[in-house]
């Protein structure tokens, strides 16, 4: 093993061939790189085709839903939500799209699209509308971000700016787990670089858009305003909840009377369409009759992500006592011991989890992380391996791993799992650890 194949990339953090590739487009290159918005019909610039848009949801959107604490396990409201979305999408501008819809157990208030139309709402957003057709709404303005390929012109732009400048940009993503350094110190990942913040000018676009396509659909327009003005008070009332959700969707008064003032006129004939609101509420049953565990949660994950861990457990000892077997607070319980570093209650949460969800990935990350910290290599490894088999392609998974095989005193193998850590990620903590451990045992 060489040296220069631990470093095959540039010190921006971009492989040689990309950095190359960029570095070699010519005035007729960027004219190439430009492209029809399917919505205006204007020149966009634009470095990703539609083929890589849904390439790169295929590969990250997986781990955004597991970070969020894995799809629903209602499969009546999974159902329900896909449904409805797919039966908005087939109206847009772009309804060749392999667009999917899906609740996610996360408790705090978002919804989010990856540019290959993977769509999600979060069970704290669910929670908050009052009918089908705020769920269309809110569907719809998340197509509306797929559709004017808002993801790709941002990463378009993001990357074609700061290659020109020397750099590469990191972009400003979302941590839906609203943990911060604890997220990566346990080796969490999402898919930040992908939901990176709208800009005003989107949001507009994207409004625009989902009024359109859910009347087209024959939603009620008041829909949209009262999606607007729910999140209009949950900014007042409650905006820990909200807040990551705002960091990515801007919200204004603005958005709020533009929407008012389009279903008044142009929409206006779109008011006699249904609400269906009793379809809804026969739908959310289940998930509004955990109200108050949601609210523990959405407390807790707050505590959790301004350091108070004391107060974080006993939000979630609330959830737990009105929600026993509820993935999310099991998981969040987790993390939460593992903050506090108690390990041995930390694996056992984390293995409720499991009895609870067993396809879903991150609880067995982390009860391979709190296994580690115990010493107990052997079941660390099988933790990891279940992980990885479950959801591959998490990086801090394949280090864990040579960790546990290190601790196992399995040198050759812990070296494999290293180097294939290392070609992946060649920077941080972890990146230092792996590439003088391969030195130390003369791999390098």
């Amino acid at each position: 093993m060489q040296n220069r194949l631990i470093k095959s990339t540039t010190g921006h953090g971009i492989t040689r061939r990309e950095f190359l590739w960029l570095s070699s487009l010519s005035a007729a290159g960027f004219l190439v790189g430009c492209a029809a918005n399917p919505v205006t019909g204007r020149s966009q610039l634009m470095l990703i085709s539609e083929t890589q848009e849904i390439q790169i949801d295929k590969q990250h959107s997986p781990h955004q839903f597991s970070s969020d604490y894995g799809p629903l396990q209602d499969k009546f409201l999974s159902n329900y939500i896909n449904q409805t979305g797919k039966k908005i999408a087939a109206l847009t501008h772009r309804p060749h799209m392999p667009y999917s819809f899906r609740g996610v157990n996360a408790a705090y208030v978002n919804a989010y699209a990856f540019p290959g139309g993977s769509i999600a709402a979060t069970r704290g957003i669910l929670l908050a509308l009052e009918n089908e057709a705020q769920l269309a709404a809110l569907l719809g303005h998340e197509l509306g971000h797929v559709n004017a390929r808002h993801t790709a012109e941002q990463m378009s732009k993001s990357v074609l700016t700061n290659v020109l400048i020397g750099g590469v940009a990191t972009y400003a993503g979302a941590q839906s787990s609203g943990l911060g350094k604890l997220a990566s110190q346990l080796g969490m990942v999402g898919a930040g670089a992908l939901l990176a913040s709208y800009s005003r000018d989107n949001e507009r676009e994207a409004d625009a858009l989902g009024l359109e396509y859910m009347a087209r659909a024959g939603y009620n327009s008041n829909g949209f305003v009262g999606l607007m003005d729910t999140l209009r008070r949950m900014s007042k009332h409650r905006p820990n909840a909200i807040e990551l959700m705002f960091a990515t969707h801007p919200m204004s008064d603005e958005r709020y009377r533009t929407a008012v003032e389009a279903v008044r006129t142009h929409y206006r004939s779109a008011q006699k369409f249904p609400l269906h609101r009793d379809r809804y509420m026969d739908h959310t049953s289940k998930l509004r009759a955990m109200k108050g565990a949601i609210e523990a949660m959405q407390k807790g994950e707050s505590s959790m992500a301004k350091g108070k861990y004391g107060e974080a457990e006993t939000h979630f000892k609330k959830a737990l006592k009105q929600a026993p077997e509820d993935y999310t607070g099991l998981a969040m319980m987790s993390i939460c011991q593992l903050a506090q570093k108690n390990y041995a209650k930390a694996g056992f949460f984390a293995e409720e989890a499991k009895k609870v969800y067993p396809q879903e990935a991150q609880a067995y990350h982390f009860s391979g992380f709190a296994k580690i910290k115990q010493k107990d290599y052997v079941s660390a490894y099988e933790e990891f391996k279940h992980y990885e088999n479950l959801l591959p392609g998490n990086p801090n998974t394949i280090f864990y791993k040579g960790l546990s095989l290190e601790g196992m005193q399995h040198i050759k193998e812990s070296a494999n799992e290293y180097y294939r850590y290392l070609k992946i990620v060649n920077r941080g903590d972890r990146a230092e650890y792996a590439y003088q451990r391969l030195v130390e045992w003369g791999y390098i």
